[in-house]
């Protein structure tokens, strides 16, 4: 730390992250990061998830991480909560999919359904 304008700029940054888990969001993007998650890049997908709601500044939306959400083979795994409508789980996905995701589903309310678990079992 060199100054404390520097310090200030970290805390705000930590306060950005810590509201993006606020559970009092409209939406909640929740990533599978058990250790099969992580081993399949989950990890990355997170980031990606946190950087695009920050730099969208989408206000309604938590990203979160669980643990094992049961699906092995399917890792990375997403699920979408949104109010008064169904989950919606993505599989298989990486930082592109999960920009792509941000821009159709969190910011246009359009369900990517090629991403989706059901787009799998048709």
């Amino acid at each position: 730390m060199k100054s404390l304008e520097e310090l200030k700029k970290l805390r705000e940054e930590a306060l950005k992250n810590v509201d993006l888990r606020n559970t009092d969001k409209d939406t909640r993007v929740v990533v599978g990061m058990a250790t099969c998650g992580i081993a399949a890049g989950a990890r990355p997908v997170l980031t990606t998830f946190v950087e695009e709601v920050a730099k969208r500044n989408l206000v309604n939306v938590q990203v979160v991480q669980t643990g094992c959400i049961g699906m092995c083979t399917y890792e990375p795994i997403v699920e979408v909560y949104a109010a008064d409508k169904e989950k919606v789980t993505y599989i298989h996905v990486d930082s592109d999919k999960a920009k792509r995701i941000v821009s159709e589903h969190l910011v246009n309310n359009k369900i990517v359904r090629e991403f989706t678990i059901s787009a799998d079992n048709q």
